[in-house]
Order: C-alpha cells, then structure tokens, then sequence
C-alpha cells in the first residue's frame, strides 16, 4: 500500500512524462567558423525539426557531401512508438497512484529503466548507422576511414563542425519523472522496528 506522499510523487512523475509530449527530448547542435550562429535539431517525441527553420534542410545538405543519408522524419519508426510508449508509462504512474498498489509503481519503474536504457541504445545506433554507413560513391567529400556519427552524450569535432549532443528539456523532465518514480518506491522505506527490537529497547533500558 503506497502512503499519500508516494501516490502525490507518482503524480509528479506522470506529469513531468507527459511534458515529453510538448517539449523536445533531445537536442543535437553543430558549431563551425563557416555558421556563426550555429546548426541544430531537436528530437522530439514524434518528430525531429530544425533549431531554426531552414536548420534540419541546411543539415540535410551538409550530410549530402559526406554520404550521409538525410533525416527524414517520417521514416524513422521510433518517432510512430514513443508517443504510445510514454503514454503507457503515464497510465502505469496514475493508476499505482490511483490504486496505492505498490507492486503496479515497481512494474512502472522497472519498465520505465529498462525503456531508457532500450532508448538510449537504439539511438546510439541510429547514430552509428549515419555515421557509419555512408554513400562513398556519391559523397563530394571523402575522407577514408572517416566516420561522422556525432556523441550520445557531450561533445565531439567532426572535421571542422563541433557536434554536440544532449538532452533537451522534456528528456530532463523525463529523468526527472523517473528519479521521482524511485522515491515513491522508498519513500515509505524508511527503517522499521521490529517487535523483538520494540521489546528489547525497554528491557535493555530497565536492566541499566
């Protein structure tokens, strides 16, 4: 049985998630002399767009002299799952609050670790695969044994371009909903005294 303060946690959690679904999850820039103010792309939960407008198309021309395939949105089955897979996580997070069920709140959690962690993964690889798998024959710029997938996290030079990678504000709302996942799972934890403990405390007292 979850205790109020729990339940009002679980709700938090569910609330921080369903930011994801106005705010971009993750963002990727890049930095060179030749874009003064810079390139970029967000990720959001069912889409990826530019930073600034004409951003995604100018990258899309930029990635066509490398080989790179363009990023195309609406190709990428990922952006058709994670709304229904948040909104799963949602319904976990209200209904262990709405029921006090404290074993629905461990499944929510444990799934919600374990969809990260698959997340995070699978856009390493996606990286890879545009980093890696790159159209020589066409490319305008080749360079062997040069690769161009950008960081999961942090920064990293690509040629004369400083890519950056990193979460944007609806993935800290999300990590934020999972660490307020986990203290509802401990926030009734707190140490508890046992019958023999509660009677050896006052005959240990007497014995003095």
């Amino acid at each position: 049985m979850l205790s109020l303060r729990a339940r009002l946690a679980l709700v938090a959690s569910a609330a921080l998630l369903g930011m994801m679904y106005i705010l971009p999850i993750w963002q990727v820039s890049l930095a060179a002399p030749q874009y003064p103010e810079g390139l970029g792309m967000q990720i959001w939960l069912n889409t990826i767009t530019g930073i600034k407008p004409n951003d995604l198309d100018n990258i899309n021309n930029l990635n066509h002299y490398i080989g790179m395939k363009r990023i195309v949105p609406e190709s990428i089955p990922e952006l058709r799952l994670m709304p229904a897979i948040v909104g799963v996580l949602v319904a976990f997070a209200a209904a262990a609050a709405a029921t006090k069920n404290r074993k629905l709140a461990t499944l929510f959690v444990v799934a919600f670790v374990a969809l990260a962690l698959a997340g995070l993964v699978d856009f390493y690889r996606w990286e890879y695969d545009y980093g890696h798998n790159l159209d020589l024959e066409n490319a305008i710029i080749k360079i062997p044994g040069m690769s161009y997938q950008p960081p999961l996290i942090g920064s990293k030079q690509l040629l004369n371009f400083t890519a950056s990678s990193w979460p944007a504000a609806g993935g800290v709302a999300a990590f934020a909903a999972l660490l307020l996942g986990i203290l509802a799972l401990r926030i009734d934890r707190a140490p508890r005294v046992s019958a023999r403990d509660a009677i050896a405390v006052p005959l240990g007292t007497a014995t003095v």
